[in-house]
């Protein structure tokens, strides 16, 4: 009885021992799939985000548009960001937003004024930079201009909502935005919503009279670090199929 019942013992040992192999070699192949598709996830980023970068930078280059044709793509549902575009109108300085930024190391503002088209729309126009300490409009009375003006630039979407709930909320009363909240730039400006245009422009680089604000502003180092992720995955998993294979030689030796 003593040896039946010492051979049962070692019998449910080893029954326990190869459930125990069989959980860990369908763990290992799991982790295997999963570090595989994050790296072929990563891969297939890297394709979405190179074509990105070649379409901003072709549009870039591309001859300005009338305001009309982004607004027909827009309408349409079609991507305007980025897209080259030229627009006259008059500024409406007393009513200009501004957007907390920074450039070339100085803490300030983006400008964004409404320019008053000839149909009596508006549309919000990001100037350009502006230091801390000329976020007031009468310390920088140069660049005020009055008279009818062509901004070349380039057609920016808005935004639904907060990128992040990290960025801050927007003081209107303070007129400080930390997001581009177009329907709270109208709001706060005393604009009817209705004839504000449903997107930014961003102008270039032409020198404003006085030197402010400093145009050509627009931001384009979007990050593209997809391939070292897709690398990182790929040789985590390539690594797990090293250990797997020395323990498992190990256990036949």
């Amino acid at each position: 009885m003593h040896a039946q019942a010492k051979s049962t013992v070692v019998e449910e040992s080893k029954s326990a021992s190869r459930l125990g192999h069989i959980a860990g070699a369908v763990l290992v192949v799991a982790a295997f799939a999963v570090l595989v598709s994050l790296g072929t996830w990563q891969m297939q980023r890297l394709q979405w985000k190179e074509a990105l970068i070649a379409a901003i930078s072709e549009r870039r280059a591309a001859p300005s548009v009338p305001l009309e044709q982004i607004e027909a793509m827009a309408a349409a549902g079609e991507d305007i960001d980025y897209r080259t575009v030229h627009v006259s109108g008059v500024y409406d300085h007393g009513r200009e937003r501004h957007f907390f930024a920074t450039h070339e190391g100085r803490t300030g503002f983006y400008v964004f004024t409404p320019l008053m088209l000839a149909d009596g729309r508006a549309l919000f126009v990001n100037r350009g930079f502006v230091p801390f300490e000329k976020k007031d409009a009468s310390t920088r009375s140069a660049g005020q201009v009055t008279r009818g003006v062509t901004i070349n630039g380039l057609a920016r979407p808005r935004l639904s909502q907060k990128p992040s709930s990290l960025v801050p909320d927007n003081d209107i009363a303070k007129n400080i935005f930390y997001w581009k909240d177009l329907d709270g730039m109208t709001d706060s400006a005393g604009l009817a919503a209705d004839r504000v245009l449903p997107f930014f422009v961003d102008a270039d680089a032409a020198e404003n009279p006085g030197g402010l604000p400093i145009g050509g502003v627009t931001q384009f180092d979007l990050p593209n670090n997809h391939l070292q992720y897709a690398l990182t995955w790929y040789g985590l998993a390539a690594a797990l199929v090293v250990v797997s294979g020395l323990y498992v030689y190990r256990r036949k030796r």
